[in-house]
């Protein structure tokens, strides 16, 4: 409220003192008392009784002018009275404003202490105008930026990443899409729902969560229609994320329907991985973006043991949700079911980024929208594998890394098989790859893509929870019938915007393994004089006659020597 009257009780200094705005008259809703000036009648009936007791004192009847006093006085009382009595109908005076005031004191006072719900999310996503004049543009700012893969290091031979053309912060928001974008095909998607269900044992796979679909029920998901009613996880309970087997607290989920414009969500199921803190985000990004963690009881008494989760369930710029009673035992297949159903644990969002447990955020998430789905005109993007596009290749590494039970993946890949996968070649352009580095999707949330993580989360429910093994069958099964099909960016320019850290225990074991290494002694050095030099030999001219023999000849030790220069200088006399 800027200043409005509809604004009472006592307040900061941004909304201003009740005393002020009582004497700026500005508090409507409160009657104040203000004094009057009298009349043009009150004061003419003054002026004529002033005259009156002039004439009744000069006059020499006194007793006639004393009546004439005493009935003037009267009239001119009750007119007075019946003129106070009329105002005091409208404003009322000092007694009354002070009770009222106090009243409403009290009331603003027991108002503020009652305990309110925080909400996450409540303004619409739109457009902002850019405010800065220097971020104005009138061509895109990337419109002449070339990709180039990240260049050749022998020192560092895996994957990496590669320069990426963002524009601000400012000119992102300014780019928001006004409406959404129109969903090919199919308009309407609703859901199964079966409270009933119960868990059993299923020739085709499934799960009491997934809803048992059938090998029929599947197929007829791949029919596109104008409306569509299919299986999407959460088919016993009437709202996800109760009595669901993927149950949330009520708190939870109203600050979750709170959110109706950008979601940043990820998990971490089974104590898995270490929570990653979002970097380089704008103050624009943490007043209008959600920022969801999924975890179980486990992964939060981790949580608690290192770091505080403060009132509002806040850790950092993520807001923790603790889910219980998960519907597998496996946590990867857990971690799924957030990855793949963010529409239906977000009712009210119209784009979302997910990111695995292990990424740490290092770009702002409008950037990231503008780049990979506004500027194209997308509605989801995911990387592809950095190495592998050939879903049979995948298989074999998976099976080769020990990732899943290798009977599992092998009658995953001969039922695709015999469904019609094929290798990946290039007559399957312009799909560049059959294989997703999955561990970030983003998106909008329209009825295809809705329909696509839908289907994409039975083929996981059904078979293993080895995503990439069945993210092409879906989108190709899809492709045939609209024209559809997610944009697959460059892995390279998916290390731009998250790095990514080791699993927990693989980051403990390391570290484990760094301290119980053996410490080498350090040797001191030794400090060793410089080696004597040896006097070096003086080398004797050969002789013309090398068989005469050289003999020293004594010296004479008298004190005078010969002057004679020639005795002087021969050292030597040849026999």
């Amino acid at each position: 409220m800027n200043g409005g009257g509809s604004s009472l009780g006592l307040r900061s200094g941004s909304y201003g003192s009740l005393q002020i705005q009582i004497s700026t008259g500005t508090l409507s809703g409160l009657p104040v008392s203000v004094r009057k000036t009298p009349s043009k009648m009150t004061r003419e009936k003054e002026r004529v009784l002033s005259r009156i007791c002039k004439f009744a004192i000069a006059g020499r009847r006194r007793r006639v002018g004393m009546l004439l006093l005493l009935i003037a006085s009267a009239a001119i009382f009750c007119s007075l009275f019946s003129f106070t009595t009329k105002d005091d109908r409208t404003t009322p005076g000092i007694g009354t404003v002070i009770p009222n005031l106090i009243r409403l004191h009290e009331s603003t006072v027991n108002t503020s202490t009652k305990p309110t719900r925080t909400l996450i999310q409540k303004t619409p996503l739109i457009p902002v105008p850019i405010s800065d004049p220097s971020q104005l543009f009138t061509q895109h700012p990337c419109a002449n930026f070339s990709f180039t893969p990240p260049p050749l290091n022998p020192k560092r031979t895996g994957p990496r990443p590669c320069q990426v053309c963002y524009v601000s912060v400012q000119q992102a928001m300014s780019l928001v899409p006004i409406s959404p974008t129109p969903s090919p095909v199919l308009k309407e998607l609703n859901f199964v729902s079966e409270e009933n269900l119960v868990e059993r044992e299923s020739s085709t796979g499934g799960s009491v969560f997934g809803g048992y679909p059938s090998l029929l029920d599947r197929d007829q998901s791949f029919h596109i229609q104008d409306s569509m009613n299919i299986h999407c996880g959460f088919v016993r309970g009437k709202r996800p994320g109760q009595n669901t087997s993927f149950d949330i607290d009520e708190s939870d989920l109203f600050e979750m329907e709170q959110c109706n414009g950008v979601v940043v969500a990820s998990a971490i199921f089974g104590n898995y991985d270490i929570l990653q803190q979002p970097k380089n985000v704008s103050e624009e990004s943490k007043r209008s973006v959600c920022f969801f963690m999924f975890v179980d009881e486990e992964t939060e008494n981790y949580i608690r043991n290192y770091t505080s989760i403060d009132e509002n369930k806040m850790v950092g710029l993520w807001r923790i949700i603790v889910v219980r009673n998960l519907p597998y035992q496996d946590a990867r297949r857990n971690g799924k079911v957030p990855k793949l159903l963010l529409h239906r644990l977000f009712p009210n969002v119209r784009y979302s980024i997910w990111i695995d447990g292990k990424l740490e955020l290092v770009r702002d998430p409008f950037q990231i929208l503008e780049r990979f789905l506004w500027r194209k005109n997308s509605t989801l993007a995911i990387s592809r594998h950095y190495r592998r596009f050939d879903v049979f290749e995948e298989a074999e590494a998976n099976k080769a890394a020990g990732k899943y039970d290798n009977a599992s993946i092998d009658y995953q890949v001969e039922f695709y098989r015999r469904e019609g996968l094929t290798h990946y070649s290039s007559s399957k352009l312009p799909i560049t790859s059959d294989v997703p580095e999955g561990c970030v999707i983003i998106r909008e949330h329209i009825p295809m893509t809705n329909l696509f993580t839908c289907l994409w989360f039975n083929e996981v429910d059904r078979f293993t929870a080895r995503d990439q093994l069945s993210f092409s069958t879906v989108r190709d099964k899809i492709r045939a019938q609209v024209a559809w099909f997610p944009d697959m960016f460059w892995d390279c320019e998916r290390r731009d915007f998250v790095v990514q850290a080791y699993h927990r225990e693989l980051l403990e074991q390391r570290q484990a393994a760094l301290k119980n290494r053996p410490h080498e002694p350090v040797k001191k050095p030794v400090l060793t004089r410089e080696p004597v030099k040896k006097p070096v030999p003086k080398i004797v001219p050969e002789l013309k006659n090398p068989s005469r023999k050289l003999v020293p000849v004594k010296r004479n030790k008298r004190k005078n020597r010969s002057k004679n220069p020639v005795l002087r200088e021969n050292s030597f006399l040849s026999l």
